[in-house]
This record gives C-alpha cells, structure tokens and sequence, in this order.
C-alpha cells in the first residue's frame, strides 16, 4: 500500500466526522433559518391573512404599501433615533464596566458575576421594575433627581422622553458586551503599559495610545451586533407601551419590530409583515456593509504590523 494512502484515509475520515458534528446545526439552518426566510420572501409577494388562511398573489403591492404607510416611515425614524442614541451609549457604558473589573484583582469573580447577572433577568421582570423606576411621580429616578434639587422628566408619557427611557432599560443588559470587551482587555500585552508609564504617558494617554486600539476590533464587532440589535428592538417598547391593546401609547415608542408585530399578529396581515421584514433585512445589509467599509480603516487587528 503506498504511503500516502494512510493519510489520505485518515484526513477522510476526520472530514466526514466534522461534517457529522456540524449536521445537526446544517439541517437546523436549512429548516429554521434559510427556510423560513425563503417562504418569507414567497408571503411578502402575497396577500396572506393568517385569521383566514388565505393566500392570493399580490405582486409588488406590499412593498408599495410601505412607502404609504407614514407609520412605518415614523417607526423607522423611532428606531433610527434610537440606535444613534443606545449604540453609543451601550459601547461606551460596557467599556467602562471592563475597565474597572479589570482593574480588580481580589474578588473579581464575584464582581463579574454580580455585573452579568442583569443580562439573566427575564424581559418581562426588567419591563416591571422600569415600570417603577421611570414612573414620573413616584419611580425612584425622579425621587433621586428631586433630591437633589432637579425636577425630573415623565419619562413614559412626555415623547421626548419615551426614546431616552427606552435606552435606560436597554443599558441594564449591557453586561453581554462588557464580557466581550473585558476578554479583549485581558488580552492586551502588559509590557506596552510598562513601556508606556516610564515615557511618562498618564492614565488617559495610554487609555487611547494603547487600550482602545488594541481592543478596537472587539469594539467594532459590538458596534455592529448592537446596531443590529438596535433595529430590532422590541421587548423594551413592547412591554412598557404597547402590551396592552387598550392602551395609547406615545408615537415615540412605535418602534419598527413593535410595528411589524402588530401588522402580523394583531391585524394578521402576514404578507404586508414580511416586506416589512425584508426591507429591514435590506436596511441592516446596507449598514453593516457601510460599518465594514468604514470600520476596516481604523481597526487594529492582531498580527498587523
């Protein structure tokens, strides 16, 4: 038997046992993900009302019900307005929290899970106590501002306060990105500090000469997946503003997922629904290839020279 039939053998067979632990996700995708975003695409195209179960061919008629509909031009500025507001906010609070449990060193496990236990917390448990917290006359926030002599907003009923509430809450789960950002931190090269410290450079020097770009690609991946994320907001609006049918709720908070949910689940008009869901797909294609083209330029990868 030639001598490079055994490694051939043995490279096949590791092959095929890769591709055996990895069906299981393969068939999952296929089914769960790239199936039903086929038949979403079919609906789209389609007057479909699940109350009914009918289906009739709509041609482009959805898509043109879209630029119509001025509550789904609203909905999308909501969630604009939000994103521009929350990404940054969420970027910057996660990489504060980082910094300052990396500075740790006794009972930095405690802190860390103290810290992540916020991104456990049910959305429904969280809606509820920013219900408490952000209620504009007895909610602990404006309690603490009048405290100290500041008359605090209605944060649920003014408009222009719905959005920045809405950041609130959505800042109680950011221990997610501060996981992200502190495992980058702990893999800066200590030396660069030491080298860094005894050419004189202070705190903040060396925070922006050597922390941030050497950890830039861990922030670039976060600003992606919360801009994503930012777009899709739902529980946060859902379960402060629109849980309750009867209930009128500020323009404000008709974010573009609250909106598509109640065209598919409340109206029942699945087709209108899935163009919906596909002009967000095209928004977010369209964002995260600009974030790359521009993100490319000012990141610092590991190995570059």
């Amino acid at each position: 038997m030639p001598s490079d039939l055994k490694p051939r053998r043995y490279h096949r067979r590791e092959a095929v046992a890769g591709y055996l632990f990895v069906l299981p996700w393969i068939v999952g995708f296929l089914i769960f993900t790239l199936g039903t975003m086929i038949y979403s695409l079919a609906i789209s195209f389609s007057h479909f009302n699940l109350a009914t179960n009918r289906m009739r061919p709509a041609g482009l008629d959805n898509y043109r019900a879209l630029l119509e509909d001025p509550r789904v031009a609203m909905s999308l500025t909501n969630t604009l307005f939000f994103a521009v507001l929350a990404v940054p906010a969420e970027v910057c609070f996660a990489l504060l929290l980082a910094v300052l449990l990396d500075r740790v060193r006794r009972g930095a496990g405690f802190f860390r899970t103290v810290y992540y236990l916020p991104k456990m917390t049910p959305a429904v448990a969280t809606a509820a106590v920013f219900l408490l917290l952000l209620n504009g006359n007895t909610g602990a926030i404006n309690q603490a501002l009048r405290a100290v002599g500041v008359q605090g907003p209605q944060w649920l009923v003014d408009p222009a306060w719905v959005r920045p509430s809405i950041v609130l809450m959505a800042l109680w789960g950011v221990s997610g990105t501060m996981v992200i950002f502190l495992a980058a931190l702990k893999n800066v090269p200590r030396e660069l500090y030491e080298v860094a410290s005894l050419d004189g450079a202070g705190p903040v020097r060396r925070f922006f000469a050597i922390t941030l770009p050497m950890i830039s690609g861990a922030v670039f991946f976060a600003v992606i997946i919360l801009t994503i994320n930012a777009f899709q907001v739902f529980d946060q609006a859902f379960l402060l503003f629109w849980r309750d049918q009867t209930n009128v709720a500020p323009e404000s908070s008709l974010f573009y997922a609250v909106y598509l949910f109640q065209q598919a689940f409340r109206q029942f008009n699945f087709g209108f629904a899935a163009a919906m869901a596909w002009l967000l797909f095209v928004i977010l294609l369209i964002l995260t290839f600009a974030q790359v083209r521009i993100g490319n330029r000012y990141v610092h990868y590991e190995g570059e020279r």
